[in-house]
């Protein structure tokens, strides 16, 4: 009897995970309701345009409001002009190269591969994702048009309609975002940030009281962390955020998530506090409300320093004291450093186009080879058998890496899956609800229903995401393809066909040829980010500043990508089964602690760099200089032996940052002595903070790493720091 109740407890573990799992996924949240609205309103109303005035291409322009960014709609209305520029440079290139290359099939061929390769390499490396989206969108479904036995006419024409569906749901999109933008003022990322500050606050209030949080706070809170921050990275990755904007942003984020995860944690404990606990569980609520209040009026938060003993009787409060004091580093350096920078188009490039490292880093390469593979074996399988109605496999690889780039296997589960309930929805819409309906009116009700349901999914994290969007592509594009009832089940059978053929050729080649398990590639990303940190850290090595600066912002966008990576394998490994699973989530909940730490170290980096380039506003004597040099090669030398025992191997050379801000303490000190007016106080002052806060972070984090177990004692280096700017 006890091997049988064990064999039930097993079979019913990973249903109760799946249940809980999908419970915190489509539960809703701030915001999710208006987003869903916004698609649903969009996605209809093109709809009705395109099966009132028999527009072809309907499903794809229904497809695209679902792909157009809606983190911000104020970011989506400023990038117009750009996505508008690329859209009409696709429809340029897509007419010329057909003109050159249509009469010659070889030359044809080359060309749709080239096409392919340049739609993935921009997918990749593009930083306005609305104009990614357009300029492969546009392509994957005009490239069919030319392999039709039609005259040229009618190919030109099906480009120019494929022109004006995009063009129409773009339209349609940009005005309901212009709308809401005005329903709904203020930021998005601030909005969503001080919603989660506001949970812990009210988790943290209940802890001062003395009683256990209760049930709506805790399932608020647990929802929160399993939503994640991979909405709130969008929302940066798709802003027209500076870069160090972006990146001091990304670092609160981070942060906030893991002050959300521990709160989430703590809140299913009932501890026993005394009046000392109270009263310190009292300041860290003021903290969290004074950043909330801040963040929301964008002033710089002004916290108390924690002072005392910990309680045992909550241990987890140490790890948010922490993570509440890396916020405050994150704004008081960022405040301080810019009270003496010159303007910022000095030192700040402007947003481009592509990124930095898009000919510089491999991945960009290897990623749009991989993609070219997967999309030209789907244009060859069907032109070779002459299934031309399979041609929605080409769009599907697209769709595919669009949404979620080095996916594992488990997500390609959700892409089947999503598949195969919007094929089931459509195809049984047209057995059995298409025949009695007999106008308009009735099936826009059916179609508002799929696409509410399809966009809530849509709207999850990135662990379900997908599945709303491959669901609505699927019922789409078997129902909105012709304007009238279909007698034939045969076109919606070559649709799902054509889609599933690119859902088994994305799975071959990104997954069996190219994959990697998730903690891999977690752990790989995290290596890469402290080396480039470490090479960071050394620069600038050119005395030209214009190299020195590229080079820079190179670095700093292959550091934002590698923590990104970061980030999103930890949400793979929650999907990987097997014996290894316990060991690593254990590794998955180790480096999420450390990311935030890494992130805070970073943007201290960036800031120190304008000292070593010596930039207007930022100069230093010598003295100081060669110290800051030394001080900066030996936290380098740090970086890279982390690196190096994460890799298993070992460090030859032990770094000393302590000894290195020893001798950048006593060049300041002898310059303040000697030679006074050489360097203003104010900015000597804050290259000793800039180094300090430096030194106690890589020092915790190296100890943090070489004990993965235990919890490194950061506090007291953090509340040595912290100062009120």
């Amino acid at each position: 009897m006890a091997t049988a109740a064990q064999t039930i407890s097993a079979a019913q573990a990973p249903l109760a995970w799946f249940n809980e799992f999908l419970k915190g996924e489509l539960a809703p949240y701030p915001g999710r309701v208006a987003k869903v609205a916004r698609m649903v309103i969009a996605a209809t109303i093109t709809m009705i345009l395109v099966m009132t005035f028999r527009i072809p291409f309907g499903p794809y322009a229904a497809i695209y409001t679902f792909m157009i960014s809606r983190e911000s709609p104020r970011e989506t209305v400023k990038s117009t002009l750009t996505e508008a520029l690329v859209f009409a440079c696709t429809a340029i290139y897509i007419v010329l190269g057909a003109m050159l290359f249509l009469s010659h099939p070889m030359m044809r061929l080359l060309w749709v591969i080239t096409t392919l390769f340049l739609m993935f390499f921009a997918t990749g490396t593009m930083t306005n994702y609305t104009a990614a989206a357009r300029f492969g969108w546009l392509i994957v479904i005009t490239i069919p048009l030319w392999d039709r036995h039609t005259t040229a006419e009618a190919r030109l024409e099906g480009v120019l309609w494929a022109v004006a569906a995009i063009g129409l749901a773009s339209l349609i999109t940009v005005v309901l975002e212009l709308i809401f933008a005005e329903l709904q003022p203020g930021d998005d990322l601030t909005r969503l940030l001080a919603d989660r500050l506001r949970s812990v606050e009210e988790l943290l209030d209940c802890f001062a009281a003395s009683s256990p949080a209760g049930a709506k706070i805790r399932d608020k809170i647990t929802g929160q962390a399993m939503l994640g921050t991979s909405g709130l990275r969008r929302i940066i990755q798709r802003s027209n955020y500076t870069p160090l904007q972006a990146e001091t942003m990304g670092a609160v984020v981070a942060l906030v998530g893991r002050l959300v995860d521990v709160a989430a944690n703590a809140s299913y404990l009932t501890p026993e506090l005394s009046a000392a606990d109270q009263q310190r569980i009292g300041i860290l609520t003021g903290n969290v409300g004074t950043l909330r209040e801040d963040l929301l009026n964008r002033r710089i938060p002004q916290f108390k320093i924690f002072d005392g003993e910990i309680s045992r009787a909550l241990p987890l409060l140490r790890e948010m004291e922490t993570a509440v004091l890396l916020i405050c580093k994150v704004f008081a350096g960022s405040h301080s450093v810019h009270r003496y920078a010159p303007p910022p188009s000095t030192t700040e490039p402007q947003p481009t186009l592509f990124a930095q490292d898009a000919l510089s880093n491999p991945e960009h390469i290897t990623f749009a080879l991989k993609g070219c593979l997967a999309a030209t074996l789907c244009y060859v399988v069907y032109n070779a058998i002459d299934w031309p109605g399979i041609s929605t496999a080409v769009t599907t690889c697209f769709l595919t890496a669009l949404s979620t780039i080095g996916s594992s296997r488990q997500k390609q589960v959700l892409r089947i899956s999503g598949a195969l309930l919007g094929a089931a929805l459509g195809l049984g819409a047209q057995i059995f609800v298409l025949p009695h309906l007999d106008s308009i009116a009735g099936f826009t009700v059916l179609f508002v229903s799929v696409t509410t349901l399809g966009s809530w999914i849509a709207t999850s994290g990135p662990r379900l995401s997908y599945l709303g969007l491959q669901l609505a592509v699927a019922f789409y594009i078997i129902n909105l393809q012709e304007f009238t009832i279909q007698t034939s089940l045969a076109p919606a059978r070559d649709r799902v066909v054509g889609i599933l053929l690119g859902l088994v050729v994305m799975w071959v080649v990104f997954d069996q040829l190219w994959g990697i398990p998730a903690i891999n590639q977690m752990k790989q990303a995290l290596v890469s980010e402290l080396r480039m940190l470490a090479q960071f850290s050394r620069e600038p090595l050119s005395a030209d500043y214009k190299v020195a600066a590229e080079r820079s912002y190179a670095l700093r966008e292959g550091i934002n990508k590698s923590s990104d990576i970061v980030r999103a394998s930890a949400d793979a490994i929650l999907f990987e089964f097997g014996p290894s699973r316990q060991p690593n989530l254990a590794w998955r909940s180790s480096i999420r602690v450390w990311e935030p730490q890494l992130r805070t170290l970073f943007l201290t980096r960036i800031a120190l760099w304008k000292y070593r380039a010596q930039l207007p506003g930022f100069e230093l004597p010598d003295t100081v200089l060669a110290s800051q040099h030394y001080f900066d090669e030996q936290s380098a030398e740090l970086l890279d032996g982390i690196a190096d025992r994460m890799e298993g191997k070992t460090t030859q050379q032990r770094a000393d940052l302590e000894e290195s801000f020893e001798r950048v303490e006593q060049a300041v000190r002898s310059c303040r002595l000697g030679e006074p007016r050489k360097a203003p106080e104010p900015r000597l002052g804050i290259l000793l903070q800039l180094c300090s806060r430096l030194k106690g972070l890589a020092i915790a984090l190296d100890q943090e790493i070489q004990r993965p177990e235990t919890a490194a004692p950061m506090q007291h280096e953090l509340q040595s720091e912290v100062q009120a700017p």
